[in-house]
């Protein structure tokens, strides 16, 4: 067993071995990413080039060079032929968004596969954890969109709920007041309901596909006992990371290329290295869950043991 594996872990610590993680096998779980999303986002690329749109630079209506580019972004580009997206690629833009569904939990399930033979001190390739994923494949998928209804039905409900509520509480009080105070002490509450319930699921993908526990979300529950508030905070903290890095470049890059298809082809790389480094995040929390829950087990079997 790897040491850096074989032992619970801080919040700092998780932080600095995910950072290094992602630092020394960079070159290993990027290529997982790529060879993936990289032919989705070319597909994506050729689509919007046959649409009609700029490789280089996409500059939309508007009397300053300022408007123009942020019009680009809202599709108001720039009355030239040929540039009007037509119907087939915005099918195309939605295919290449469900594949992009489909795919990124199997590349998750690759780097789980990758840090568990890490973990195992055991030799394995790229090649070789893609086959473990696709293995996989269907009860990951699965499990995966079992999730995602659950996300859904835990924001839908709270939402119709809270605007139910606004209007009962501004027949109560005064229509501004009510509202808004209603509004917000709904919103506090179901946001921390909701994230709890999240969090306690959410390792519902190591348990289907390192432990072949489909759906998982009872294997999730039980691992993270106990670490939901930490698990939160590493969340948080690990989205900022990954939100400021994907808005830089945005923002960056937009400022000089407008909504083309070289500032697409330019944040769909970023969007793989942020979506690797969450993957090797989620991995390293779900493996020093598993370390902490299957220790638990083994001092509880050892306490039986001395009690008989």
């Amino acid at each position: 067993m790897n040491a850096q594996f074989s032992k619970p872990k801080r919040f700092g610590e998780i932080l600095d071995h995910t950072f290094r993680l992602s630092k020394n096998r960079f070159k290993d779980f990027f290529l997982i990413f790529l060879v993936l999303l990289g032919p989705v986002y070319l597909l994506q690329a050729l689509i919007e080039l046959a649409a009609g749109v700029s490789f280089f630079r996409t500059v939309g209506t508007g009397e300053t060079w300022f408007e123009g580019i942020v019009n680009s972004f809202s599709g108001e580009l720039s009355a030239e032929p040929g540039q009007e997206v037509n119907l087939a690629a915005e099918m195309g833009t939605g295919l290449i968004g469900l594949i992009t569904m489909i795919l990124t939990p199997i590349a998750q399930a690759a780097i789980l596969f990758s840090l568990n033979h890490m973990r195992k001190n055991e030799d394995y390739s790229v090649k070789l954890v893609l086959k473990e994923a696709f293995s996989r494949f269907w009860p990951v998928i699965g499990s995966s969109i079992l999730f995602y209804l659950i996300v859904f039905g835990l924001i839908f409900i709270p939402v119709v709920s809270g605007i139910f509520a606004g209007v009962f509480g501004a027949a109560l009080l005064e229509p501004g007041v009510g509202v808004i105070v209603t509004a917000i002490i709904l919103f506090l509450v179901f946001a921390l309901i909701i994230a709890y319930l999240l969090t306690r699921w959410s390792f519902y993908l190591g348990a289907a596909a390192i432990e072949q526990d489909a759906p998982g979300l009872g294997r999730s529950w039980r691992l993270t006992k106990k670490r939901v508030f930490t698990i939160i905070g590493l969340y948080i903290v690990f989205g900022l990371i990954i939100g400021i890095v994907n808005t830089a470049f945005e923002f960056t890059f937009g400022l000089v290329l407008g909504n083309s298809v070289l500032y697409g082809m330019i944040i769909n790389v970023v969007t793989i290295f942020t979506s690797m480094l969450g993957a090797v995040a989620f991995g390293v929390i779900f493996f020093d869950l598993k370390t902490r829950h299957d220790a638990d087990d083994l001092n509880e079997m050892i306490d039986d043991y001395t009690t008989i």
